[in-house]
C-alpha cells in the first residue's frame, strides 16, 4: 500500500515488487522458527512410534525407540513423549525381555512413567491406557495372588477409560482379561470377560489381539469349536490393525492354542 500523496513511478513500483517478493520468504521462515519448539517438543514420540510400527521387521527398533524416548525425557518433560515410553517399555516387556526379572522391570518402568503421566494429564486416554496395562501386566507376570493388591487400582483405571471414551478398544480388551484372570471370589467373571472382548470386536473386527483373547476364553469355557473359528480367523487375518502386534504375538498365539485343543472337541 502507498501512503497518500506520495507517487511511485513504474520503476519505483517494480523496485517496491521486487521487495515485497523478497520479504515473503523472510516470513515463512519466520514462522517456521516461532513453530520449532512444538514441533521439537513432539518430534521424540512421532520418531519412536514410527520405529515400533516396524518392529515385526526388526525387533531392535523396539530398542532403540526406548533409548530415543529416554534421552528426551532428561531433556523435556512432555506427556506424549511419557505415554509413548510407557508404551514402548510395554513392548520391552512383552517382545525383548527374555526372564521374568526384565520383564517385570519393563513393565514397572512403564507404569512408573504411565503414572507420571496421568499426573500431568489426568483426562488423558493414552495416559490412563499405559499405566493400566503396564500395572496389569506387571501383575500377571508376578502372579495374580501375589498382585490382588493392584486389583483396586486397575478396575478404577478401567473405569476412567470407559468414562473417557466409552468405545476405547485396549481399555474393553483389559477389561476382558482382569476378569477372565481373576479368581470368582475377587471379581472374576467370564461373562463380562467375553461381553468386553465383543465389545473390542465391535470396534474393531480386524484388532487380532482381541480375537486371540476371546478364544482362550471360549478354551476356558470348554467351547472349543468357537475357539477354534476365532483362532483360524486371526491367523487368515489379511488386514490386521497392527501389522507388527499380529506377526511377532497374535499370529504365534493362536497356532500354540490352536495345537493344545487339536485333540479336543
Amino acid at each position: 500500500m502507498t501512503p497518500q500523496g506520495v507517487t511511485i513511478d513504474g520503476r519505483g513500483r517494480r523496485a517496491l515488487e521486487c521487495a515485497r517478493m523478497r520479504a515473503r520468504p523472510l516470513l515463512a521462515a519466520a514462522l517456521v522458527l516461532i513453530a520449532a519448539p512444538s514441533l521439537r517438543a513432539e518430534a521424540p514420540a512421532e520418531a519412536a512410534r514410527a520405529l515400533i510400527a516396524r518392529y515385526h521387521e526388526d525387533a531392535t527398533t523396539i530398542d532403540r525407540a526406548r533409548t530415543l524416548l529416554e534421552g528426551a525425557l532428561e531433556n523435556e518433560r512432555q506427556v506424549d513423549t511419557m505415554i509413548a515410553l510407557s508404551y514402548v517399555n510395554f513392548l520391552v516387556g512383552d517382545v525383548r525381555a527374555t526372564t521374568s526379572d526384565e520383564k517385570l522391570a519393563a513393565y514397572d518402568r512403564g507404569r512408573e512413567i504411565g503414572k507420571r503421566a496421568v499426573e500431568l494429564a489426568p483426562k488423558s486416554h493414552d495416559a490412563h491406557l499405559w499405566f493400566a496395562i503396564n500395572t496389569a501386566r506387571w501383575g500377571q507376570t508376578k502372579g495374580i495372588l501375589r498382585s490382588l493388591f493392584l486389583v483396586p487400582t486397575v478396575k478404577e483405571e478401567i473405569a476412567t477409560l470407559l468414562d473417557l471414551n466409552p468405545k476405547s478398544l485396549r481399555a474393553h480388551i483389559l477389561a476382558g482379561n482382569v476378569f477372565l484372570e481373576l479368581p470368582g471370589f475377587v471379581g472374576g467373571d467370564r461373562a463380562k470377560a467375553e461381553e468386553h472382548f465383543k465389545k473390542a470386536l465391535e470396534v474393531d473386527l480386524h484388532f487380532t489381539a482381541a480375537r486371540v483373547d476371546l478364544a482362550r476364553l471360549y478354551i476356558a469355557s470348554g467351547r472349543h469349536a468357537d475357539a477354534r473359528r476365532e483362532l483360524q480367523r486371526v491367523i487368515n487375518e489379511t488386514a490386521p490393525t497392527f501389522v507388527a502386534d499380529c506377526t511377532v504375538k497374535d499370529i504365534p498365539r493362536a497356532k500354540e492354542l490352536l495345537a493344545s485343543i487339536k485333540d479336543k472337541s
